[in-house]
């Protein structure tokens, strides 16, 4: 198994399906190589973020299984409604154009540390 892939996602939720949404995720869908996935909801901005692990060997191909299964696309029919896309033209989750928008990851080096006398104000 490769080295696993941290995922990162947005879209925008509704406000009017804010607690409607959190209750549909007290249950989640098969595991398909993912781990660790989370949806975090920011209010101001009525903002979803998703984060999980890929653990699997073929990112493209769990995620055109995870398109292909029925449960997932009936998932997709009750929550696609209760978002937004950031996405220009996406219609729906397990399309031709992403519906959540994968945003990229910013380096950092887990070993650095700020030593006290090296930060300037």
């Amino acid at each position: 198994m490769g080295q696993a892939k941290r995922i990162c996602q947005i879209i925008k939720l509704k406000p009017e399906f804010a607690e409607e949404y959190k209750r549909l995720h007290a249950n989640v869908w098969p595991d398909y190589h993912i781990s660790d996935y989370s949806i975090s909801h920011y209010p101001p901005l009525q903002l979803l973020i998703a984060t999980f692990k890929y653990t699997g060997d073929d990112y493209e191909k769990d995620m055109e299984a995870i398109r292909e299964d029925e449960e997932t696309r009936k998932w997709w029919e009750i929550t696609d409604r209760m978002q937004e896309s950031f996405n220009d033209g996406a219609t729906g989750s397990g399309k031709e154009i992403p519906w959540w928008t994968v945003s990229s990851r910013v380096p950092f080096d887990h070993s650095f540390r700020y030593k006290t006398d090296e930060i300037r104000t």
